[in-house]
């Protein structure tokens, strides 16, 4: 195998596949990068570890078409640190020389017939513009679970129905769930799959660039799978096995309150607040006419409070939440304005972004939050 390609092109197909690279495989070859040229002038780079497989295609020129399995990690750490020159890569028995500019660089091979076969990607199910897509990942990511002792919780629930696609996601203490448009193949599709949120958000950053994102499903099978294809990149990923709880039912039909603030103002003032607040120390936040009072600490604790202005319908009411999960709702919303609504201080309070004043919220994204009590 021999080819040249530029540095740039390498470092970021590189980079990509390398995300899928097990940080423990469980079989040395794992740890490999595929590398596969061919006579068309295409280098593909893959990786896979049984569960997440990535492949990204980039034109290259290609003098002798072959195939390499050489050290992920390793390959990408030398890709950052070339500088801006053509990179000519090339096979040499057990090795593989990597050579731009002046550095010269020998990986060992590792066996290519011990590599697994890469799982084809799903038929398309539809695309998303790639830029919705991240945004809806990233408000509903920020609410699964890191707990890997309940794996359901780590993952993020897809609902597709006709033209609409939900994400939801919970660790028991929030939820989050956000509806965007989509543009399926089978107008009348109703889907569910369970992914999980750091593979999601990976995929979500990396193809959020493209202008669409071609997404792939197969469920009902031996092998339940989703998988995402843009500018000649794919990644696929096996669904989170198990009955996701109907959390759904969470979000309350009606509320009696709700109040308005500056998202921005609100934020500041949680920030500022909560610099008093020890670990897992909630905030108090207090609803009269026109203000809203936080409050942090008490007795002999370090102490501290600050007002902002809010428009307040419904009764006033005081409530506690843990501030940084109150600080990473609102830095989901994208909004000038953030409508909190309430059932009663016990109950969770749904955050969700508005732009007028004098309008109604955007039930597109909603973030409810399970109120900490206070004692007195």
């Amino acid at each position: 195998m021999k080819f040249r390609v530029e540095r740039d092109a390498l470092a970021d197909a590189v980079a990509w596949a390398a995300r899928a690279l097990p940080s423990r495989p469980p079989v040395p070859v794992l740890a490999g990068l595929l590398l596969e040229a061919d006579e068309v002038g295409v280098l593909r780079l893959s990786s896979f570890d049984y569960e997440v497989s990535a492949r990204v295609e980039v034109a290259a020129e290609v003098m002798d078409a072959g195939t390499a399995l050489v050290s992920g990690k390793l390959l990408a750490d030398i890709c950052r640190s070339l500088p801006a020159k053509p990179v000519d890569v090339t096979t040499d028995g057990s090795k593989v020389s990597v050579v731009c500019g002046s550095g010269r660089f020998t990986l060992l091979t590792m066996p290519v017939e011990e590599y697994p076969t890469l799982p084809v990607m799903p038929d398309a199910s539809g695309t998303v513009a790639g830029d919705i897509f991240t945004q809806a990942v990233g408000q509903v990511s920020i609410a699964a679970s890191r707990d890997e002792t309940l794996p359901i919780l780590t993952g993020i629930r897809c609902e597709i129905e006709g033209d609409q696609i939900t994400l939801l996601a919970t660790d028991r203490y929030r939820l989050a769930m956000r509806t965007l448009p989509w543009h399926p193949g089978d107008p009348g599709q109703s889907s569910v799959a369970l992914v999980r949120a750091r593979t999601l958000s990976d995929v979500a950053k990396a193809l959020g660039t493209s202008a669409d994102v071609t997404l792939a499903l197969t469920t009902g099978g031996a092998t339940e799978m989703i998988g995402f294809e843009a500018g000649g990149r794919r990644t696929t990923s096996l669904l989170v096995e198990g009955d996701y709880p109907k959390v759904r039912a969470l979000f309350p039909d009606s509320v009696a309150t709700y109040a308005l603030v500056g998202t921005q103002a609100l934020t500041d003032a949680v920030k500022r607040v909560a610099l008093v607040a020890e670990r897992n120390t909630p905030v108090r936040l207090t609803f009269t006419e026109g203000l809203l009072t936080l409050e942090a600490g008490q007795g002999e604790d370090a102490q501290a409070s600050e007002a902002v202005e809010s428009t307040l319908v419904g009764d006033e009411l005081s409530i506690a939440f843990n501030p940084q999960f109150l600080l990473d709702g609102l830095g989901a919303l994208n909004s000038p304005l953030v409508r909190l609504s309430f059932t009663q201080p016990t109950k969770p309070a749904v955050l969700s972004p508005q732009t007028d004043p004098e309008g109604s919220d955007d039930s597109s994204y909603r973030y409810l939050l399970m109120p900490v009590r206070i004692a007195g």
